[in-house]
């Protein structure tokens, strides 16, 4: 089950004009380890909410609620692209 590490002060704003918040999530894997992504929630509920694939892999909670952390508006924005990215491969 996932579990919200961190919600963002920081928005991001698509092309289109839609302002997305930014969180970030942990899961534990069978092994113990946790892995890591982000998603970002649009503030309009009629578009779809992005998130990325795996961007961290943790030995434990600890490691990755430092992880989440750590990031800084400048990851976001990369984050947000590769998000869309994957967002239209899944379409």
């Amino acid at each position: 089950m996932a579990v919200l590490l961190q919600e963002y002060s920081v928005q991001i704003v698509g092309a289109d004009g839609t302002t997305y918040d930014v969180r970030s999530y942990g899961q534990e894997r069978e092994d113990g380890t946790w892995m890591g992504w982000l998603e970002f929630e649009p503030t309009d509920p009629t578009k779809p909410t992005l998130s990325t694939d795996q961007e961290t892999s943790q030995p434990n909670l600890t490691a990755i609620e430092y992880w989440s952390t750590g990031l800084e508006p400048l990851y976001f924005e990369g984050a947000f692209t590769r998000a869309q990215e994957r967002s239209t491969k899944t379409m």
